[in-house]
């Protein structure tokens, strides 16, 4: 009998999930206020793969649903599987729930588009076929986030089958109120799940009223005196899920399978490029939260082990300067691998010389290639359990054109810096002038109708491009998600 490909294990002290756990979103081992980050990773075993699955088959598959066309590699379709069902039973289950979300969005899950974008590479510097854009505006209400939250239903429709939950199931929660509170309300509302949202005081209503519409129920989140820093809707959101809700949330540190959805958006673009021949040298991925650029480096990592491409791309991120969580925790990070002093100045941020490409692209080069990699292991094993040194709570409230990526931690923070480090890849902090000229740019030069969170990354693009960084010949992918409303 094969082994199991997909697996869920904790980050933080390596526990891993029996297929039969029946709330596998978090680590059983980890307290709330515990300072080691017990998130949950989905781990990928290509070798336990190779014996019944052949990858290449699956990517090159024409089939146009991305959890259709990868439901092998998901954790799902595992648990599924040791629990008896057949293959034909998880289609079906799957299909059932893709047809209710058509019912309500007016399109089921789809392949995007990922294709190269001649005028916009010509405006900002690149050769023609140089620059590919991953547009996720055409998706499942609007953005990339539906993935990640499909990702979970599926999961949950399997353990309904299998009875792993008792009863109508908890409710479900999620702190929001953008693109991924749109995603879950549509998304619970196939299933006919009940969802609760936390939005703030200042919720763009246009989007209230949408959620109402899905039957989602609000609670607004002011701050309350003695909140400890960081967001009031999360902080509520918490104290939901202490009392028993679901985390249907866009958040690999608080729902192990939040990742895995996201995923296939990078498996898709790994299938064009095996089909077409190419490979991409630099992918630009927006950070608020961080799920999406943890699932873009699981996503890779599982295509490089099933041998489909050669290496990884340097894989950069991108958070704006009125809040920069991850930036700071790869600082501290970095700093221990390299041996070097870093000052209570350099944790809270400023304008300068931390902000130039050109000088972190030789410290992100300096790790991947001259460091052993022991150090960097070592550095990322004293991390886990001491989170509060690393990831800390902006502290102000900010304010930015891309509001989307304003998250006050960046939740996923381990897995994404070690992405980083592992890949030469550079945190990124751009100015609002900077969201702003990539906003204009991604509109003048091309189709598609991304809000300026959504075109986020084309400015860490434009910051790399001035620095230097990209070199003569090579190829850059950055992701356009959330269209504007």
């Amino acid at each position: 009998m094969a082994l199991p490909a997909t697996r869920l294990v904790c980050h933080g002290c390596g526990h891993q999930v029996p297929f039969d756990e029946p709330r596998p979103f978090r680590c059983p081992r980890g307290q709330e206020k515990d300072n080691v980050d017990h998130s949950l990773r989905r781990v990928f075993d290509a070798d336990a793969f190779a014996f019944w699955g052949d990858a290449r088959a699956i990517f090159l598959d024409p089939e146009p649903n991305p959890f259709r066309r990868y439901h092998a590699l998901l954790y799902s379709y595992e648990v599924s599987i040791a629990g008896g069902l057949t293959p034909g039973d998880y289609g079906r289950t799957l299909d059932r729930l893709d047809k209710a979300v058509e019912n309500i969005d007016g399109r089921g899950f789809h392949v995007t588009p990922f294709e190269p974008a001649a005028k916009l590479a010509h405006a900002v510097g690149l050769e023609t076929e140089r620059l590919w854009i991953k547009d996720e505006t055409g998706n499942v209400s609007g953005s990339h986030k539906a993935r990640h939250l499909m990702g979970i239903m599926i999961w949950l429709e399997i353990s309904r089958r299998l009875d792993l939950q008792e009863g109508p199931g908890p409710p479900l929660a999620i702190a929001s109120c953008g693109n991924a509170a749109l995603a879950a309300a549509e998304i619970a509302r196939a299933a006919a799940r009940p969802l609760d949202v936390f939005v703030p005081p200042d919720a763009n209503p246009h989007v209230l009223s949408r959620l109402v519409e899905l039957g989602a129920r609000l609670e607004t989140c002011p701050r309350r005196r003695g909140d400890p820093p960081g967001d009031p809707c999360f902080h509520r959101f918490l104290e939901a899920w202490t009392h028993g809700a679901l985390p249907f949330t866009v958040q690999g540190k608080r729902n192990g399978l939040a990742i895995e959805g996201g995923c296939t958006l990078v498996w898709e673009m790994v299938s064009t490029l095996l089909a077409r021949d190419r490979k991409v040298d630099h992918l630009l991925v927006q950070v608020g939260g961080g799920a999406l650029a943890t699932a873009c480096m699981e996503g890779l990592r599982d295509a490089r082990d099933l041998g489909l491409i050669a290496d990884l791309p340097r894989v950069h991120t991108v958070q704006t300067r009125s809040a920069y969580p991850l930036r700071r925790a790869y600082d501290a990070l970095a700093a221990r691998i390299l041996g070097r002093a870093l000052s209570s100045r350099d944790l809270q941020g400023s304008d300068g010389e931390i902000f130039d490409p050109a000088t972190d692209d030789r410290r992100a080069l300096e790790i991947r290639d001259e460091t052993p990699a022991s150090k960097v292991r070592e550095a990322l094993e004293y991390a886990a359990p001491n989170r509060s040194l690393h990831m800390l709570p902006w502290g102000t409230a900010p304010t930015s054109i891309a509001y989307g990526i304003l998250d006050d931690e960046t939740y996923d923070w381990l897995a994404v810096t070690e992405g980083m480090l592992r890949t030469g890849g550079i945190p990124l902090v751009v100015s609002e002038e900077r969201l702003a000229e990539a906003y204009r740019l991604g509109r003048e030069h091309t189709p598609i109708r991304a809000e300026p969170t959504g075109t986020a990354g084309l400015a860490g693009l434009l910051e790399l491009q001035q620095a230097g960084v990209i070199g003569a010949g090579e190829t850059v992918a950055v992701l356009f998600t959330g269209v504007e409303r």
